[in-house]
């Protein structure tokens, strides 16, 4: 397996073998909002393309279509997984990025032989899968989380939560506006006139967000007035491990995500797996881990009191959300979802071979 993407940290090497897995990045000249300008990108991607049996592209992705391109030219297999829409900050500017990057969506999915959503209810909303249902493909996301020692949750609660048993909100997102974090800042006062002493734990980064430093700005100062009473506390961005130990912690987590940026919300299963309901906005797609395993409710989009009512809901019967371990590892195990992808490539080799 051979991984090509972006130098974006010039700590890493430009080339080097991960775990078996041969990472490639290219150079990156200069950054345009959240995207990278990548001059060699186009040679290198002839280079591995012929060297592949199949090609996986990962959208959206403004040099996806030239990639596609390439496995049509060299008849290799080519499949797209689609994460999620791009929806960048207001401004025209960022708008024209918008179009571009549709655009090239739009041709990489042309090019291909098939592309893979999470769910079939994202796929159903989701105006750019709607023109490749004959290429759509559901396989759900791989989820692992460490299991972490009583030890290691009850550390983490002396750091995080020093005040003792208290209702705990979790949220772990990066402080971004799709997140709807705002969202969640105008419930709370509602949970508190139930919960005085509810709290906070935001884990995820919050400072110098790319694109989202006066989304920040506008919050902060509402935000810092909860962490003076000690009920609203950044974390900053946590490990795999501490991320085991961080939802134990919680009674419950919540998505508030407000537009299709967010597709699934990968924690919200990460939660489930550590015995935490999820309260998470009802987006297609984001609802789904809910739906799938009844371990939470779902919140109307952007709706403060709405959020609130569904939080309140969880911590008032909390025992009443919790499934088994198993039941959600089963649902979402890396071993069901490297068969599912497995599969899919040999089925698109031998339909190319029998082809050509």
């Amino acid at each position: 397996m051979t991984v090509l993407t972006s130098h974006y940290n010039r700590s890493h090497p430009a080339t080097e073998v991960l775990h078996g897995v041969r990472v490639i990045r290219a150079p990156v000249l200069f950054r345009i909002s959240k995207g990278v300008i990548m001059p060699t990108f186009g040679y290198l991607a002839w280079k591995y393309v012929r060297e592949a049996d199949v090609i996986s592209l990962h959208l959206p992705q403004f040099d996806a279509a030239g990639v596609a391109l390439r496995g049509r030219m060299l008849h290799k297999p080519t499949l797209l997984t689609y994460h999620c829409d791009l929806a960048l900050p207001p401004g025209l500017f960022n708008k024209l990025v918008n179009r571009a990057v549709h655009i090239m969506n739009r041709l990489a999915g042309r090019y291909s032989d098939g592309v893979v959503a999470y769910t079939q209810d994202f796929a159903d909303h989701s105006p750019f899968l709607r023109t490749l249902r004959t290429k759509l493909h559901v396989i759900p996301p791989p989820v692992e989380m460490v299991e972490m020692t009583k030890s290691g949750i009850a550390a983490f609660s002396r750091m995080a939560n020093p005040d003792g048993k208290r209702p705990v909100i979790g949220m772990a997102a990066r402080l971004a506006a799709e997140k709807g974090v705002e969202v969640l800042l105008e419930a709370f006062p509602t949970i508190l006139e139930r919960y005085p002493t509810a709290m906070i734990l935001f884990a995820g980064q919050f400072k110098d967000v790319l694109a989202e430093e006066t989304y920040a700005q506008r919050l902060l100062p509402r935000i810092g007035l909860y962490e003076e009473m000690r009920q609203w506390r950044f974390l900053g961005v946590l490990d795999p491990v501490q991320m085991a130990a961080f939802y134990p912690n919680l009674d419950v987590l919540t998505v508030p995500s407000l537009n299709s940026t967010e597709s699934f919300g990968l924690v919200q299963v990460e939660a489930m797996l550590s015995g935490v309901p999820s309260v998470a906005s009802d987006l297609p797609g984001v609802r789904q881990p809910v739906l799938q395993t009844g371990m939470g409710e779902i919140a109307p989009i952007g709706d403060a009191e709405g959020l609130a009512r569904a939080i309140l809901k969880v911590l008032d019967n909390r025992a009443t959300y919790i499934r088994p371990r198993e039941e959600i590892a089963d649902r979402f195990s890396t071993q069901r979802t490297a068969a599912d992808y497995e599969a899919l490539f040999l089925r698109m080799l031998d339909e190319k071979n029998r082809g050509s």
